[in-house]
């Protein structure tokens, strides 16, 4: 149980200590030219929506309809997921606000930590690709968080760095949730996964596809298409 335990936390801290990390490499300094920086940019926006499109597709999906017994309440747990996400964004006005990916940060990070403390028990090879694939979306998700985020009234880049520094703990929290509440729980563990989907699926739709769009750029459309393919090449190297 111990070992479990220290597991979880460190796959979870690892995978969390992407986002703080991505924001770094965003406050380097500007690249230039500046169409390549607004290339580079909408490159990583779209890197991170097709990590997330892949993750769903490849792991949740399956690996939550699987949990579930290959029931068709599946459907409905991904459109309430879906639902559920629309009305947090609503809520919180973060899209007003113009920081839509810190929304995505966190909505995905912490169902997603939670279910690889689930799955820490039942599936070890699944959970550590789950680690593997939250550091690698948490990572653009970063980058692109830190831009929003500094450009708000009051976040310098210091501030901004050490908040996003404080989102590293929800990890460990949500992994040991998962372990201690879901792990024995396969029903509730795949509906969690599935409505993560639904989420996921809104806010790649909502927020991040529509940001990743640049007129007569090839970068980000192919930068999406990377994103599925490192979540599929990172599932063969694990199964």
């Amino acid at each position: 149980m111990f070992i479990d335990v220290l597991s979880i936390v460190g796959l979870t801290v690892l995978a969390g200590a992407c986002i703080p990390l991505g924001g770094l490499l965003a406050s380097f300094e500007r690249i230039r030219p500046n169409w390549l920086e607004q290339e580079f940019r909408h490159f990583v926006i779209a890197l991170g929506g097709g990590i997330l499109l892949g993750a769903v597709a490849v792991v949740f999906i399956p690996e939550g309809r699987s949990s579930m017994g290959g029931s068709l309440l599946a459907i409905p747990a991904i459109l309430a997921g879906g639902l559920i996400f629309f009305l947090i964004e609503r809520v919180l006005g973060l899209k007003r606000r113009e920081s839509p990916q810190l929304l995505g940060v966190m909505l995905d990070f912490i169902p997603e930590a939670a279910a690889l403390g689930g799955l820490a028990v039942v599936n070890t090879e699944i959970a550590l690709l789950m680690a593997l694939l939250i550091a690698l979306q948490n990572l653009p998700e970063g980058f692109n968080a830190y831009r929003e985020l500094l450009y708000l009234k009051g976040h310098s880049s210091r501030k901004t760095l050490v908040f996003m520094s404080s989102l590293v703990i929800t990890g460990p929290v949500a992994g040991l949730f998962g372990y201690f509440f879901l792990s024995e729980r396969p029903v509730l563990l795949g509906s969690l996964m599935l409505m993560s989907s639904g989420g996921i699926l809104y806010l790649i739709f909502q927020d991040i596809a529509p940001q990743s769009r640049l007129d007569r750029h090839w970068g980000p459309p192919l930068g999406a298409v990377l994103g599925f393919c490192i979540t599929l090449f990172s599932h063969y190297l694990v199964i």
